[in-house]
């Protein structure tokens, strides 16, 4: 992958004082805040204006998200992200207005409840959207331009066993991911085939 190659696709579909959306999709481990991270830089360095929205800051409380009558991956995949708010409340008046100007409500994990966060989304702007499952259904037609990162997940396994030592021991992550990300994530490949529908895909 070339990111500055990935910088100027994005940049010739821009279009004068409209929000410019993309989204950089990918499954649990697979780089996506990275690229995002980066591509940011690149935007800004030449005086872009960029947002860059997580998917997983517009979750359910642990009450929802964790439902007992649910299988771990059917919670994980039906009832994890409030989609109708980010939705309503955030991309529809960004593409009925051309701008956003106000708060958005975002998912505190530390606490497990909401705060507002002041947001300034200006026409002619660039929104980045990152996260897992952005070619589902529900947020179809939203993006004007959609990434896809293709990592095995023997690769994304070894980097989430590093990485999210807040699930707790190798063993527990193991576990977590064999139960609950890793047979959503199945469904999502099968249901929504990210990797054909997708503008641009970065592989390993």
């Amino acid at each position: 992958m070339n990111i500055l190659d990935l910088k100027n696709n994005i940049i010739k579909n821009l279009e004068e004082n409209q929000v410019f959306i993309v989204g950089i999709d990918g499954l649990g481990g697979a780089g996506k805040s990275t690229v995002s991270e980066e591509l940011c830089k690149l935007f800004k360095d030449e005086n872009y204006r960029v947002t860059v929205l997580h998917i997983d800051d517009f979750i359910h409380p642990k009450s929802v998200r964790y439902n007992e009558n649910y299988e771990e991956w059917e919670c994980y995949y039906n009832l994890q992200w409030r989609y109708d708010y980010f939705m309503n409340d955030v991309i529809m008046p960004i593409k009925n207005n051309g701008y956003f100007c106000g708060e958005i409500e975002l998912y505190d994990k530390d606490n497990d409840k909401y705060y507002f966060s002041k947001t300034d989304i200006s026409s002619g702007g660039i929104v980045i959207v990152e996260g897992i499952f952005l070619q589902r259904r529900e947020l179809e037609g939203i993006f004007d331009y959609m990434i896809f990162m293709d990592v095995t997940e023997e690769v994304r396994l070894s980097r989430v066993l590093k990485r999210d030592g807040y699930i707790g021991d190798e063993q527990q992550i193991r576990k977590k991911y064999e139960n609950r990300y890793f047979p959503a994530e199945h469904k999502y490949t099968a249901q929504c085939s990210p990797v054909e529908r997708a503008d641009y895909v970065i592989n390993g």
